[in-house]
């Protein structure tokens, strides 16, 4: 068995009975390897929820999307994907930067499929994959610490109406936020931010 479980774990199976169900559960499924299946399934994804701790303690959750592919396997324990502009609060990312400690959860909404993968993650600015993702600031890996399937039966069905035109494309400019375009944010935004100079349009 792993260190999956403390005592508050414990505390909580034992008060329910399912403290055996809860080590079949580990031994059967919980792996820190990536399966064929499981590569095909996370390079089909299309977001994913990110949670992160920072060094004090202050925990984060957040959504990454992209198109299909944009998250992708680079060895049998490895995912890596891009950051793209954000709000530049880096919540997210700075947590990564100080305590590396990452869940991500993949969801298939279509066909109802759920899959944890609770790694280790790194930044790196020069990493090789950067000029294969447009527009990414930096490539974050994560190398799984835990990889399981959990039960879908409460995953709502859901179809995919349109995907997100602010996801960079190559051959395409990718558009501004209206957020960005408020004068609220005019005198601090990035040196080189694309919202610098636009006006927010008339509805």
């Amino acid at each position: 068995m792993s260190d999956l479980y403390d005592d508050s774990h414990r505390a909580l199976q034992d008060r329910f009975d399912t403290r055996r169900l809860a080590d079949r559960l580990e031994e059967a499924l919980l792996h820190d390897g990536i399966t064929a299946s499981e590569k095909e399934f996370i390079e089909s994804r299309e977001m994913f929820f990110l949670a992160t701790v920072d060094a004090s303690g202050h925990v984060n959750c957040s959504y990454r999307g992209g198109d299909p592919g944009f998250v992708r396997v680079v060895d049998e324990h490895t995912i890596a994907f891009p950051n793209y502009d954000g709000n530049g609060m880096y919540l997210s990312m700075g947590a990564v930067a100080s305590t590396h400690r990452v869940g991500i959860l993949f969801i298939d909404f279509e066909n109802p499929r759920r899959m944890r993968f609770n790694g280790d993650a790194s930044i790196d600015f020069n990493d090789p994959l950067k000029a294969t993702f447009t527009e990414a600031q930096f490539v974050v890996r994560v190398r799984a610490r835990e990889i399981f399937t959990n039960c879908p039966r409460y995953i709502h069905k859901m179809k995919i109406v349109e995907r997100s035109r602010f996801v960079p494309k190559g051959g395409c400019v990718t558009p501004v936020p209206d957020w960005k375009t408020g004068e609220w944010v005019a005198d601090v935004l990035p040196a080189n931010d694309p919202a610098r100079g636009k006006k927010r349009e008339a509805p």
